[in-house]
């Protein structure tokens, strides 16, 4: 039987393709790029960012912040290609250059950065006044 190929838009033509293919390989649904893995949230005392670096060391990246705005860049050094044959490439170790605004009820200029096991975690305090309050009703 011929490998037919197919474009994979729905459950149905992956049931075929799975159906049809002799060949037993791997093959993503799209072929579109996912945006780069961040986790962002907050905590009683900070906002928080988790931003994945696999295959990335500490020394590569820069975090800068300058008014209300929080960089994150790592440029992927200009290697040659290796020579590996791969099934499924799942890893990104592509450049990025990731950007927010932060709100003024944090104090960015007393943010902290760490970075263990592939994670770059940097938190933000909330800015003085802008803890949360609660008021008796009169």
């Amino acid at each position: 039987m011929s490998n037919i190929f197919l474009h994979e838009r729905n459950p149905f033509d992956i049931l075929v393709r799975n159906f049809l293919q002799t060949a037993n390989t791997y093959a993503p649904l799209a072929d579109s790029k996912l945006p780069h893995p961040v986790d962002i949230y907050e905590t009683e005392t900070h906002l928080v960012f988790d931003i994945a670096c696999t295959g990335v060391s500490q020394e590569e990246l820069e975090v800068q912040t300058q008014n209300n705005t929080l960089r994150v860049n790592y440029n992927k050094p200009e290697n040659k290609e290796d020579d590996a044959k791969y099934i499924h490439r799942g890893i990104a170790k592509r450049s990025f250059n990731l950007g927010w605004k932060i709100d003024s009820k944090f104090d960015l200029s007393k943010a902290d950065a760490e970075f263990k096991y592939g994670l770059l975690k940097i938190a933000i305090p909330y800015a003085k006044g802008s803890e949360l309050k609660t008021l008796k009703i009169k």
